[in-house]
């Protein structure tokens, strides 16, 4: 049974993504550490008490779709009312609004505990904080007043439309049409396909942010717009009023996170009766609906990246479980009688320590992500612009190295069970199954690589990623200095992995400078990971050399080391690719056919 990370966690946020320091500083109000404390550890009971019990229910009966209406798994509505009447969706929006104005960092750590319980539940109210967020920033005062109080609250869920069937992540060639009505109103037309949590039982009303195409609209990303479409219309007086004219087609049948409804919306067809068209209120300006639903992405996309944490976490903590029970063969120096705990044999504790590290590794690059975007809205001027662009960095990174992790770790958990893992019963089947759509979904971690390469590390001309290598460089100094025995050869295999990644980027930034787009784009995946392993070695090593007082240090430093002689050798191979692998790509396009 999962039990959420409260320690691991509340440590990672202080010691090493900066959540002391900026405290220390007076940048986040009157948070303290008790505060923090008391919220993750009521966060984390109600992960493991409350959500994670219904997380097999949830995968064994999936969602039902009768007459547009979808009946989510049992129990699941009235977990997702105490969630809500938990105030867990209120955490960091304005109080203005009923929220409670807490860090990023906060919802984002309480957020790895509610998918560590159920990826499949806690996807839903995701997508309302980020919707939340999006109205917030873009939405007329109008559209604030009457929806942001009950989404705050809970007592309305978001949902966000982008796909359609023909168009997939290139957003530019969308057909889904908005008319302009004359009273302030549009009516939509369309359909959008894999839209998660588009319909369902847990609240009255849902709230759909919807991408669509004005008649006179530029072509292409710059001719979209942004509108508010509600399930149901609201009154003056606040009060649900007619069913407006969108509904759920169908419900997906899907690998994994089979509890989530993932639906195809249509709008406008006149099903409710009425003049057709789904009435929608425009958020932002006219033509510039990319921009504002980039406000709900970028949100998206790093709790995406919690959700790969959260499901290696899962994995990881099944796996040990299974590991120490299990016995087969006898290990080597094992002194016991009989058969020897899996646990005691060198390839299972290879395969165990390899997922304790990648899980750690990217909690702390998403708490450092999270970090970032906490203070680029607690300092001004200079310092704000960038702490924005470290959050800009790291977003693309703690999306995608974050969810191929849990990828990576679910599947090493299927294999330390063995066969077992093959068989649903043990659950680990299911964590790697739903593992699986998170490189995938809000932009699949190819597009994050093209984005991190092609414009986050052009950033202030550069200096941004120069400024981050040498930061991290400082902390591979400091393992030096420590002279610590237990640290073995980190320090060196930090220090290589560095110049590693120091290598690849000044060669992609040559190259783009040059107009080798191709090139560039040929290294932008082993790219990304090879950063990622690089944060992960600096990470874990900031970690090690924190005193949290807790009695863990020691091993915090034998992960540390273990993944810096194991894992993030790696970083000089994906260089190589990175610089060398463009021209093969190109000779072998022929055998694709």
């Amino acid at each position: 049974m999962y039990k959420a990370p409260v320690e691991e966690t509340v440590f990672t946020l202080r010691h090493v993504a900066g959540l002391s320091a900026a405290m220390a500083e007076g940048r986040l109000g009157e948070l303290s550490d008790d505060l923090v404390e008391a919220i993750l550890t009521e966060a984390g009971r109600f992960a493991t008490e409350e959500i994670a019990p219904l997380a097999e229910i949830g995968d064994r009966q999936g969602v039902v779709l009768q007459e547009g209406q979808v009946k989510t798994p049992d129990r699941w509505p009235a977990l997702y009312r105490a969630w809500a009447e938990g105030g867990w969706n209120s955490l960091t929006a304005s109080p203005d609004f009923g929220g409670q104005g807490l860090p990023h960092m906060l919802h984002v750590a309480a957020m790895e505990m509610w998918n560590g319980g159920s990826m499949a539940f806690a996807i839903g109210p995701t997508l309302t904080i980020g919707a939340v967020e999006a109205l917030s920033a873009h939405g007329s005062d109008a559209l604030r007043r009457t929806y942001l109080p009950k989404m705050v609250s809970g007592e309305w869920m978001g949902s966000m439309n982008l796909t359609e069937p023909h168009a997939g992540s290139d957003l530019g060639v969308m057909k889904t049409k908005a008319e302009r009505r004359g009273d302030g109103t549009y009516r939509l037309f369309g359909q959008k396909i894999f839209i998660t949590y588009g319909e369902h039982d847990f609240t009255d009303n849902i709230v759909h942010l919807v991408l669509a195409r004005l008649p006179d609209a530029p072509a292409g990303t710059r001719g979209i717009s942004l509108f508010l479409v509600p399930k149901f219309l609201v009154e003056a007086d606040g009060a649900l009023g007619a069913r407006n004219d969108v509904f759920c087609h169908s419900v997906e049948h899907k690998l994994g996170i089979h509890g989530s409804p993932t639906c195809t919306m249509i709008y406008g067809d006149g099903r409710f009766g009425g003049e057709p068209g789904a009435i929608g209120w425009l958020v932002g300006e006219e033509n510039r609906g990319l921009a504002c639903m980039f406000t709900m992405m970028n949100n998206a996309r790093l709790a995406v990246g919690m959700q790969g944490v959260a499901i290696a976490e899962a994995a990881t903590q099944k796996a040990i479980a299974y590991a120490k029970e299990r016995t087969q063969g006898r290990a080597p120096g094992w002194q016991g009688s009989g058969m020897s705990p899996i646990i005691e044999h060198p390839d299972v504790v290879r395969m165990l320590l390899t997922m304790k590290a990648l899980t750690q590794g990217a909690r702390a690059i998403t708490y450092a992500c999270a970090h970032a975007v906490d203070m680029a809205h607690a300092t001004e001027g200079e310092e704000a612009r960038h702490w924005t662009e470290r959050a800009s960095l790291l977003t693309p990174i703690a999306k995608s190295f974050s969810t191929d992790a849990g990828v990576d770790v679910a599947s090493l958990g299927v294999q330390v069970h063995g066969g077992m893992g093959f068989i649903e019963e043990t659950g680990a089947a299911r964590l790697y199954r739903d593992a699986r759509i998170a490189p995938i979904y809000e932009g699949t971690n190819g597009i994050q690589a093209i984005d991190l390469v092609t414009r986050k590390l052009p950033l202030s001309d550069g200096a941004q990623v120069k400024d981050f290598i040498a930061e991290l460089r400082g902390i591979a100094a400091a393992v030096r200095a420590s002279n610590d025995p237990a640290f073995g050869d980190t320090a060196a295999r930090l220090e290589a992995s560095l110049t590693d990644l120091e290598a690849a980027t000044e060669w992609l930034g040559t190259a783009l400078g040059e107009g080798r787009q191709l090139d560039a784009l040929a290294g932008a995946t082993p790219y990304q990971r090879l950063f990622g392993l690089v944060l992960t070695g600096a990470y874990l090593a900031r970690g090690a050399l924190a005193d949290a007082g807790d009695g863990r240090r020691a091993e915090r430093t034998a992960l540390c080391r273990f993944a810096a002689e194991n894992i993030i050798a790696e970083t000089a191979a994906l260089k190589d690719r990175v610089i060398n692998g463009a021209a093969s790509l190109e000779a072998a396009r022929s055998v694709l056919g």
